[in-house]
């Protein structure tokens, strides 16, 4: 079975009107879907494009103001799934818990349905500037084409919930990514590669670019969207099926052959998934 992907390489610029946010974000879908592409990633944070819209009395929003866009970020995506009938992950949007800001990953299906998956590790400066909380478990979203994970960018540094996804049945993991500079992308482009080699996984992986010059801690972006494979002969060298340009303003498209994870997690080359030792340190199952 195949899957065709797209990842968004998302431009952040000031805009106007959650009207401009949402002809933007239909902008790249309709792009992605003039290959065919069944599941489409958007960025970790990008919705704080919408945090450049000026206030009611013309005062700058804070990441505090950013739950309030919650149902129309929400309903604008339920639309567009259900409008071409495909997968849409719709990157982070900051939503509130209980009092609590919380960095929440949203699949849109095509039916209409929503899975949540809140960032699990969190970053010093979501933590100490933006009072973020870390989200307490892990989900497992089944589509028609077999199971998925959604981690967080920050997430995908670690190596224990990845192998949890894996041994829940995830063949593709879905990393939505916001980062400032070259050490935070390489950071974490680098762990996607090894999770993928790890697990015998795809990892789709992608990252904003652009800027936003009144919203805090959004002004600088550093970002490369790539489709990631394990690194065995049946895929290509390098273990990348398709990777765009640092930082332009693009999407990305291949196809995800699950049959082939299965051939090689059997008789690859090495077979890292079966030849675990969880006789000498934990399986985290």
């Amino acid at each position: 079975m195949k899957l065709r992907v797209s990842a968004i390489q998302y431009h952040l610029h000031t805009i106007d009107s959650f009207e401009d946010f949402a002809l933007q974000c239909e902008h790249y879908l309709k792009a992605a879907l003039e290959f065919d592409t069944e599941f489409v990633l958007y960025p970790e944070f990008f919705t704080t494009q919408l945090l450049s819209i000026k206030g009611e009395n013309g005062e700058a929003l804070t990441i505090n103001d950013l739950p309030t866009f919650t149902e129309q970020y929400r309903n604008l995506f339920t639309t567009l799934a259900k409008k071409y009938n495909v997968h849409i992950i719709a990157g982070t949007h900051v939503i509130e818990v209980e009092g609590k800001l919380r960095n929440t990953a949203h699949l849109f299906y095509p039916d209409g349905k929503i899975g949540t998956q809140d960032k699990i590790h969190i970053t010093p400066t979501e933590v100490n500037e933006w009072n973020m909380s870390r989200g307490d478990g892990l989900n497992i979203f089944e589509t028609d084409k077999g199971k998925i994970a959604i981690l967080t960018c920050y997430d995908i540094e670690f190596p224990e919930i990845v192998r949890m996804a894996k041994a829940r049945g995830a063949d593709v993991i879905f990393c939505p990514s916001c980062t400032d500079d070259r050490h935070g992308f390489h950071r974490v482009r680098y762990t996607s590669h090894a999770r993928a080699i790890e697990n015998q996984v795809y990892v789709v992986l992608t990252g904003t670019v652009g800027a936003l010059p009144t919203v805090d801690f959004m002004r600088a972006n550093f970002g490369q969207a790539a489709i990631i494979t394990p690194n065995d002969v049946p895929f290509p060298p390098k273990g990348l099926l398709a990777e765009g340009e640092i930082n332009n303003d693009m999407l990305v498209t291949a196809d995800l052959d699950l049959e082939l994870l299965y051939k090689v997690r059997e008789k690859g080359s090495v077979t890292t998934w079966r030849d675990r030792r969880v006789d000498l340190y934990t399986d985290w199952e």
